[in-house]
């Protein structure tokens, strides 16, 4: 069976997001073993400068860093990433287990985003598109996705 493990910057707070992300980790059971690590949020200022923002990152993408397992392949999600289809990233998943790896770590930045170091260390940089969402937001869209991409490896009838 499968392992992914998402890494995400911050907790979720607002109830929707953790009820929805629970359904999410609830029906990928069946596929895959999930585990959620979170990393603490860093803070700033409330008008940053750009050498703040970037020890806020470094910071963040340290403490990613040291949780990344060894031997998986890496995924970090960031706006300049390839973008694919749903269909796409279903066999990126599947490829990955032929390939060798067991394990798929997703990265969820901050609300600064990724270090350029996290970023490095992925095998494939993923974007969901050109849009900003908060970074909460975004780890119940990757679960749905995540979930969306083994039912259409495993012909269930979720994907349309």
């Amino acid at each position: 069976m499968m392992k992914v493990t998402v890494i995400a910057v911050g907790r979720l707070k607002e109830k929707y997001l953790t009820e929805g992300c629970a359904e999410y980790l609830k029906r990928l059971h069946t596929f895959a073993k999930v585990n959620i690590v979170e990393i603490n949020e860093y803070r700033c200022s409330e008008n940053p400068l750009p050498a703040e923002i970037e020890t806020v990152k470094s910071k963040e993408g340290e403490a990613i860093l040291a949780k990344l397992p060894k031997g998986a392949y890496v995924i970090p999600l960031c706006i300049e990433g390839k973008q694919l289809s749903s269909e796409a990233l279903s066999a990126q998943v599947s490829n990955t287990a032929i390939q060798g790896f067991s394990e798929l770590v997703f990265i969820i930045g901050g609300s600064f985003g990724l270090s350029d170091a996290v970023k490095q260390r992925g095998e494939l940089c993923l974007s969901f598109g050109k849009l900003t969402l908060p970074h909460q937001l975004m780890r119940l869209v990757l679960l749905e996705q995540i979930y969306r991409a083994f039912a259409i490896a495993n012909h269930t009838k979720y994907h349309k």
